[in-house]
């Protein structure tokens, strides 16, 4: 399952913002090589051609790319980031914040 929102990912659950996005750095940063490769192309197959877009227009249509921009890049980023990173989440929130996951008996 894709998720826009990390506040949405099991894994996180009862984190607050900074902790999941600690731990989602900590995922990415422990991804293979070739998987960061590969994300960081997709990044750049969305940028280029939207920096292109907005190089070669004029006037308000450079505000309308620059909009899209905006609205597309963590749109499709963020959920492709999440996916590629959730094996790690457990692990990572594990070591971050051993407290946070143990439950009261």
């Amino acid at each position: 399952m894709l998720y826009l929102n990390s506040r949405n990912i099991p894994e996180l659950a009862g984190l607050n913002f900074p902790q999941r996005m600690a731990v989602i750095r900590k995922a990415a940063d422990n991804l293979p090589v070739p998987t960061k490769i590969s994300l960081n192309l997709l990044k750049l197959l969305i940028l280029v051609p939207l920096f292109l877009l907005i190089a070669r227009s004029d006037g308000w249509m450079i505000a309308g790319y620059a909009l899209l921009l905006v609205v597309l890049y963590p749109l499709i980023t963020r959920p492709v980031t999440f996916a590629l990173c959730r094996k790690d989440f457990g692990r990572c929130r594990s070591q971050l914040y051993p407290t946070e996951g143990a439950k009261p008996q």
